[in-house]
Parts: structure tokens; sequence; C-alpha cells
């Protein structure tokens, strides 16, 4: 395999959350319990913050990822993958997108360089090699997340970071299922590599902020979408239909 690198702002107390200073395997402080906002929703922490930017910047990556997986996949399996990648991070995104103006968090309209690093291998990677990288990667980086969804869902106090995390095992779940369905997973390279992540410089694991009047990214569902986003605590069904592509 290829060298892996591997609204709502008037409940908010404070006007704007500071950036995450950092994110990916490490945590933007020494203690990521720390309050930094009083919602409607219940309190926001340092790590409940952190979480919503993570999710966004994987679906940054992995949509483009498992769109090019629909053109240059070699198997069944990884184009069955690359369907759930797209189908299900557009849906995520929906949520998270509209989660962080609520909650009056900054999020990303790009990914991290780690994660725009997987980009480029699998963009210079041909044929089987392709998939073989494909199904390793995505593995690894949804192996890793896995465990801190379930932190969050366990302890966080805020309603929508709560609904955000469940939405996110489910989809993380079906995605690492998929790609353990394509029977090109190396589960000792994955597991070695889940439990002894690379030590990368803080500025390798964090998505710039968006620019100053830079238009949202949104990730665009596919026209046979079989996932959409969930209704929220105190929506409606109405209210819970996808955003449009252009905002």
């Amino acid at each position: 395999m290829g060298t892996l690198f591997v609204g709502g702002a008037l409940s908010v107390t404070l006007v704007a959350l500071a950036y995450p200073a950092m994110l990916g395997v490490n945590t933007t402080s020494s203690d990521g319990s720390r309050i930094i906002a009083q919602t409607q929703w219940g309190p926001l922490t340092e790590a409940d913050r952190d979480f919503v930017v993570k999710v966004r910047a994987a679906g940054l990556w992995e949509y483009p990822v498992g769109q090019m997986g629909l053109k240059k996949g070699q198997s069944k399996g990884v184009i069955t993958a690359s369907k759930h990648l797209v189908d299900g991070h557009a849906a995520l995104d929906a949520t998270c997108r509209k989660i962080s103006t609520m909650l009056n968090i900054t999020i990303p309209n790009v990914a991290s360089p780690q994660q725009v690093g997987f980009v480029n291998t699998l963009a210079a990677d041909r044929g089987k090699q392709f998939d073989t990288d494909f199904a390793n990667i995505l593995r690894v980086t949804h192996g890793s997340i896995f465990n801190t969804i379930a932190k969050i869902r366990s302890t966080t106090k805020n309603t929508m970071v709560r609904a955000l995390a469940d939405q996110a095992n489910d989809t993380v779940l079906d995605h690492i299922t998929v790609m353990e369905q394509t029977g090109l997973v190396n589960f000792d390279q994955v597991l070695f590599q889940q439990t002894t992540p690379p030590k990368l410089p803080a500025k390798d694991l964090t998505p710039p902020p968006p620019a100053a009047g830079q238009p949202e990214v949104v990730l665009t569902p596919p026209a046979d979408s079989t996932t959409q986003p969930p209704v929220l605590p105190g929506e409606s069904s109405a209210s819970a239909s996808p955003s449009p592509t252009v905002r």
C-alpha cells in the first residue's frame, strides 16, 4: 500500500467560537471538557466544537474520494463503497453545516493537509493499486474516528452535538463495513496504523479556516441518494429537508 500519512447565533453566549488550533489525533487543549459556550441546547465544550469540525473536514476529503472511486474503482466492492461514501457524507455534512450555524461554530471549506495528502495519493494511483489503497486508507481513518464518536456521544451534554454523533456513528460504521467487504483490507497493517498514528505537526492536522466572504462548500447529495439527514431535536420534518446546493 502507498505511504499512509497515516440560525442560532443569538442563542450562544459568545459572539463567535475561536477556530480550533489543532485537530486530528491531538486535541485543542489539555482539557476538552472546558465549556466555551452556553447554548439553548446545552453547554458546548472544546471537544464538542472540535468534533463538529472533524466531521466537516472528513466529508471534505472522503466525499471527493468517493466520487473518484466511482470513476477509478476496479472492483464491484470498491464501487459500492464509493457510493456509500458519497451518499453518507452528503447527508452527514448537511447536518454538520446546520448544527455549526446553530452553535456558531466556524467550519472549514478545505480538508487538512494530511487529508489532502490522502486524496493526492489516491489520485496518483492506477488500477488495482487504487482499490487497495482506497480500502486501507479509508478503513484506517474511519476506524480512528470511530472511537472519537463514541467518546463524544457518551460525554457531551449538548443535544445537537449528540444528534450529530448519532448520525456519524451510523455513517462511519456503515463505511467501515463496506471497506471490509471489499476483501482488500490488510487488518494487521490497518490496526497497527490506528493504534500508532504518525506524529504530525499541528499544521498538517488542522484544516484551514475559511477565507472571509468565501461561499460555504456544500456536498451535494447524489440523484439516487438513499440517505437523508435526520430530523434534529425540536425540528419538524419539513424543516429538515436538505439544504440547497448553493447558498
